[in-house]
């Protein structure tokens, strides 16, 4: 997932990514058009663009908070996290490492449903005292609607499909049972395809039963949860075979580095257009790196502007978000992979660059562990 940071929450990172927009104005559109024309009469457009506007902030804040709660349960129970990213189908919690046990897989799973709940209680309580006291029908709605929104979203994510909260609870309890979180994790994986499955098929069901919308919804949902869930067993069998490695072990040591006073066209034509690489780390005459730039960076600039602008004024600063050191662990390094714009990260160590990895450094290594054993 692509998208920029806006700041933080308890320490913890909040990202957008780009394709949360589209689910923000489908929402807010629906909203307008749709929900509060039918539940409050007589409103001009003005009114109910502002009670859906009012609605879609709750409910994406509702979201942020169910992903906070995971978050904070999960740092409790020692478990780092590296963010969270808000994104079409919600939000994530980026977290490094699986849990210790599965008590506390239950708590970190468990607190997002009961989070929405509470959320829904505070909602839909405020709407009934707004009304009591003499607030406009359309203000109590906003409160009751996001809140009953709520409580669909806990017995959605109840749902035993993995990586639904249920799907996780299921892993869960299937961990507890067999004392094996990878065949947990297997079995979790397979009930959330085949509850993917399940929808596609209901909604296949309501599209030829004459509900158009509500059942092409249904596939989409189930696609994703199905494709999650394959993605979900694989995550995990990646993670566990980069459990323990360092990022000195996949790392492209020695790269090639380019000055910052040079051209956009004098990059072009002497490393973008001679080097195999399209991402380079930008050295001030030490060997400390000030910043990253790459083909995607010279693209965004006008073609006619390349001869004057330099690639000090249009790299990627340095900072936390595209650096690891050579000790620190893959897992970190693809957290950081996540969010950085170039797909690279620099490998730093006390302030000097000794490598660079991108996803393909990565996929490399893992191709050789499968290399037989010399015998």
């Amino acid at each position: 997932m692509n998208g920029f940071r806006i700041g933080r929450i308890f320490g913890f990172t909040i990202r957008v990514d780009f394709s949360w927009f589209i689910i923000f104005f489908l929402i807010l559109w629906t909203f307008t058009v749709a929900v509060f024309p039918a539940q409050v009469r007589g409103l001009s457009v003005a009114g109910y663009f502002g009670m859906a506007a009012a609605a879609t902030v709750l409910f994406f804040s509702s979201l942020l908070a169910h992903e906070l709660s995971h978050s904070i349960v999960a740092r409790r129970r020692g478990i780092p996290i590296e963010g969270i990213t808000l994104f079409i189908f919600g939000g994530v919690a980026h977290t490094r490492g699986e849990p210790d046990s599965p008590r506390d897989e239950f708590a970190i799973a468990g607190i997002g449903p009961l989070t929405s709940l509470a959320i829904a209680a505070l909602l839909i309580g405020a709407g009934m005292l707004l009304a009591r006291l003499g607030a406009s029908r359309a203000v109590s709605t906003v409160f009751a609607y996001t809140g009953t929104l709520n409580i669909i979203l806990a017995v959605f994510n109840l749902m035993p499909g993995f990586p639904l909260d249920g799907g996780r609870l299921f892993r869960a309890i299937v961990w507890k049972v067999t004392g094996d979180l990878r065949r947990a994790t297997r079995i979790a994986s397979g009930a959330g395809s085949a509850f993917g499955l399940l929808l596609v098929a209901l909604g296949f069901l309501q599209v030829f039963k004459g509900f158009l919308v509500g059942g092409l919804w249904l596939v989409f949902i189930g696609w994703f949860l199905r494709n999650a869930a394959a993605a979900s067993w694989r995550q995990y069998l990646v993670k566990q075979a980069l459990e323990g490695v360092r990022a000195e072990q996949v790392m492209t040591p020695d790269p090639v580095v380019v000055p910052p006073d040079i051209s956009l066209q004098q990059l072009t034509d002497d490393y973008l257009l001679r080097q195999k690489y399209v991402v380079y780390p930008v050295l001030d005459g030490g060997t400390s790196p000030i910043g990253v730039i790459g083909l995607g960076d010279v693209r965004s600039v006008p073609r006619e502007e390349w001869s004057t602008r330099r690639i000090r004024d249009t790299m990627a600063p340095v900072d936390e978000t595209n650096t690891v050191g050579s000790r620190d662990e893959v897992e970190r390094v693809m957290d950081r992979l996540r969010t950085s714009a170039t797909k690279r990260v620099l490998v730093v160590d006390d302030g000097r660059l000794v490598g660079i990895i991108s996803p393909a450094d990565i996929a490399q290594w893992l191709e050789r562990m499968r290399l037989p054993e010399a015998s």
